[in-house]
C-alpha cells in the first residue's frame, strides 16, 4: 500500500507541475518570482504539534474541514510533531498521519519535529535509532523531491537539488504572493543535542554518541547553508518579505551560554545576521511549546554595542495540542508588514460552557 500510494502521489505531482505550474520570469534564475498568487492578497494555513493520539483526531478533522472550506488558503504548513512524544514511531503510525494530511485539498508541507524522529529512541516510542526513523520519515513525507504533497501538490525548490545536501529534501523554499517562504529542519530536544539515552545509556552531552553528533553536525551545516540560500532567493526575486518555518522553539529568551540554547545558537545567529542585512519583514514560524503568540523575540548588538530589538523580525507560534485550532497568515506585498496573522478558533474544539 505504501509504494502504491507514493506512485499515485508522484503521478499527481507531475500532473500538477504540467497543468498548473506558476508563470516563470525569464530573467529569474530561481524560476518562481512571479507566480499565480502575486496579483492578489492570498494566505496559507499554519498548524503544528497535532494530532496527538487517536483521541485528538476528531478535533483535527474539524481543523482540516475548516481549512478546506477557506478558499483563500493556498497551502498548509505543518511545523512538525505529527505525533505525541509518548506515541510509538512505528511505520504504521507515520503512514496513518501522512494519509490524514493528504485530505487537505490544497498543497501540504511538513517540516519535521523532534517527536517525529529524534525522540524515537524513547522506550515508549519503540526504542528506535533516530537516524533510521529520519530516513523513513523522509521516504514517506517527501516522495517526490521538488514537490509538496497534499490534495493539490505545488512545486518547491528543495535543498536536495544542491550538491552536498542531497538527503535534505525537507528543506524547501518557494515564492508566494511576492514573499519568500521556506522550511528549515530545526527541532526540539535541543536540535538533537539531547542524548539518545534510552537506547544508549552512555550517550551524553559530554561524550556524545558518534551517529547522533554526526547527524547534528551535518544538519547544522545544511541549515546554515540553507539560510544563506533563503535570503539569496529573497534578494534575487526582490521579495517583499521572508517567512521561515521550523519546528523548534529555539529558546529566544535564554542566554547563548545556556545548555538548552546550545543547539540553536548558530541558526539564530545566521538568521539574525541575514535579517538585519535584508532589512525587510522577516517572520519566524514555529511550534514546539504549544503556545499561540505573535511577538518580537530577537535582540542583537547595535552599532554602539548595546543590545537592541531586531525590529523587522516577528515570531509567530502556532496552536498545538491540546488546543487544536489553526493560524492563517495573509501575505500582501502592498502591506508594509507583509505578513498578517489571523487566529482561527474552531468552536467545537474549544471548552464548552
Amino acid at each position: 500500500m505504501h509504494s502504491r500510494r507514493l506512485r499515485v502521489l508522484a503521478l499527481s505531482a507531475l500532473a500538477s507541475l504540467t497543468l498548473s505550474a506558476p508563470a516563470i520570469a525569464d530573467d529569474n534564475p530561481w524560476g518562481n518570482r512571479v507566480n499565480e498568487h502575486a496579483r492578489n492578497t492570498a494566505s496559507f494555513a499554519l498548524i503544528g504539534d497535532t494530532p496527538y493520539g487517536t483521541a485528538a483526531e476528531p478535533k483535527f478533522d474539524r481543523v482540516i474541514k475548516e481549512i478546506n472550506n477557506a478558499r483563500q488558503v493556498r497551502f498548509v504548513i505543518h511545523t512538525g510533531d505529527i505525533k505525541a512524544g509518548s506515541e510509538r514511531c512505528d511505520d504504521a503510525l507515520l503512514m496513518h498521519r501522512f494519509e490524514q494530511y493528504q485530505t487537505f485539498r490544497t498543497a501540504f508541507v511538513l517540516t519535521p519535529g523532534d517527536n517525529d524522529w529524534t525522540d524515537c529512541h524513547r522506550s515508549n516510542n519503540g526504542g528506535y535509532n533516530p537516524v533510521e526513523r529520519l530516513a523513513k520519515l523522509r521516504e514517506i513525507f517527501y516522495p517526490v523531491p521538488g514537490m509538496s504533497t497534499g490534495g493539490k501538490p505545488m512545486r518547491v525548490h528543495t535543498q536536495a537539488f544542491e550538491r552536498g545536501f542531497e538527503t535534505f529534501v525537507e528543506n524547501q523554499l518557494w515564492s508566494f504572493s511576492g514573499a519568500t517562504i521556506a522550511t528549515l529542519h530545526v527541532i526540539g530536544s535541543n536540535n538533537d543535542l539531547a542524548p539518545w539515552n534510552q537506547i544508549d545509556a552512555s550517550d551524553s552531552y559530554e561524550n556524545p554518541r558518534a551517529d547522533r553528533i554526526a547527524e547534528y553536525q551535518a544538519r547544522e551545516t545544511a541549515n546554515l547553508a540553507w539560510i544563506e540560500r533563503i535570503f539569496a532567493h529573497a534578494r534575487a526575486t526582490r521579495a517583499s518579505g521572508v517567512l521561515i518555518a521550523m519546528q523548534a522553539n529555539p529558546n529566544f529568551d535564554l542566554p547563548a551560554s545556556d545548555l538548552e540554547r546550545r543547539g540553536f545558537n548558530a541558526v539564530l545567529d545566521a538568521i539574525t545576521r541575514n535579517a538585519i542585512a535584508y532589512g525587510k519583514p522577516v517572520m519566524i514560524a514555529h511550534g514546539d511549546s504549544h503556545y499561540f503568540r505573535v511577538d518580537k523575540p530577537l535582540n542583537a548588538p547595535d552599532a554602539s554595542g548595546a543590545t537592541s530589538l531586531v525590529t523587522n523580525v516577528t515570531r509567530v507560534e502556532n496552536f498545538g495540542s491540546a488546543n487544536i485550532h489553526w493560524v492563517e497568515i495573509e501575505v500582501d506585498p502592498r502591506d508594509e508588514n507583509v505578513f498578517r496573522v489571523i487566529q482561527h478558533i474552531v468552536a467545537a474544539n474549544a471548552p464548552q460552557r
